[in-house]
C-alpha cells in the first residue's frame, strides 16, 4: 500500500467515527475524506497554542488531547478532554477568531484536519451536518454552564461523584478508567490534587468505590454515589 492510499484510508476511518458525519452515505464520506489531511503528534506535543490560527476542524482519530487555559496565577485550568471521535476548532468555522487555549496530546495522537473553507462547503451541501454541529455546540455550552455552577456552589465530593457517574455512562461500565492524570482531573474539577485524593479515599473507605492502580475505579455502590449528587 503506497503512502497516499494509506493516508486516504486513515482519513476515511477518522472522518467516519465523528458523530456529526455518521448519517452520511459512503460516497459523501469519501468526498469529505478527500478534503481532509492527517497529522501525528507525539505525547506532550502541542496541537494548538494561544494566538495560533484557528482555521481548521481537528478530529481526534487515536490518542487523547487535553484543552486548557492558563489562569492569572499561572495554573492550568482544564476545560475539555478529547478522545477518538471528538473534535475541536468548530467555533472558527463560523467566525474568524484567535485561539486562546492550549491543546496538548496526552499520548501519541493522530488527527485529521479539515480546512475552514472546505468544511463550510460541507455544511452548505449537507444542512443536516450543520444542525448536528449546532447541537454539539449547544451540548458543550450546557456542560460549560453546569461546570461553572458546580465550581461555584458544589462541594468537591459532589463534583467528583458527578464526574464518576458521567464517566460510567460514557464508558458504559462500573469499572471506569480515568481519562487523564489526577493532576489534570483535579484541575478540571476546580480543586487540588491533594483534596481530590482525600475525597477518593473517603469514597473508598465508605465502600462506594474501589481503586486499583493509578486510574482504575470500580464503582461498588452507584446508588450511594447518586445520593451524594442528589444531596446538593
Amino acid at each position: 500500500m503506497d503512502a497516499h492510499t494509506e493516508e486516504k484510508n486513515f482519513n476515511h476511518s477518522c472522518v467516519s467515527i465523528v458523530p456529526i458525519f455518521n448519517k452520511l452515505e459512503h460516497e459523501e464520506l469519501t468526498w469529505i475524506t478527500e478534503l481532509s489531511h492527517s497529522k501525528r503528534f507525539k505525547k506532550n506535543e502541542f496541537i494548538l497554542q494561544p494566538l495560533d490560527s484557528y482555521n481548521h476542524l481537528y478530529i481526534i482519530h487515536t490518542g487523547k488531547v487535553k484543552v486548557f487555559r492558563m489562569t492569572e496565577s499561572g495554573n492550568e485550568q482544564l476545560t475539555r478532554l478529547l478522545v477518538p471521535g471528538d473534535f475541536m476548532g468548530e467555533l472558527a468555522l463560523f467566525s474568524e477568531i484567535t485561539n486562546d487555549s492550549f491543546a496538548e496530546a496526552l499520548s501519541d495522537t493522530e488527527v485529521c484536519m479539515i480546512q475552514r473553507s472546505d468544511f463550510q462547503k460541507i455544511l452548505l451541501k449537507h444542512p443536516s451536518t450543520y444542525m448536528k454541529v449546532i447541537e454539539e455546540l449547544s451540548r458543550r455550552l450546557d456542560r460549560a454552564e453546569k461546570q461553572v455552577i458546580q465550581l461555584n456552589t458544589q462541594d468537591v465530593e459532589i463534583r467528583l461523584a458527578s464526574f464518576i457517574i458521567e464517566l460510567s455512562k460514557v464508558q458504559e461500565t462500573l469499572r471506569i478508567i480515568l481519562p487523564t492524570s489526577k493532576k489534570d482531573l483535579a484541575s478540571y474539577l476546580g480543586t487540588t490534587q491533594e483534596t481530590m485524593s482525600r475525597k477518593l479515599s473517603t469514597l473508598e473507605s465508605k465502600k462506594i468505590i474501589k481503586r486499583s492502580g493509578q486510574r482504575n475505579i470500580h464503582i461498588l455502590d452507584l446508588q450511594a454515589l447518586q445520593q451524594i449528587v442528589d444531596a446538593s
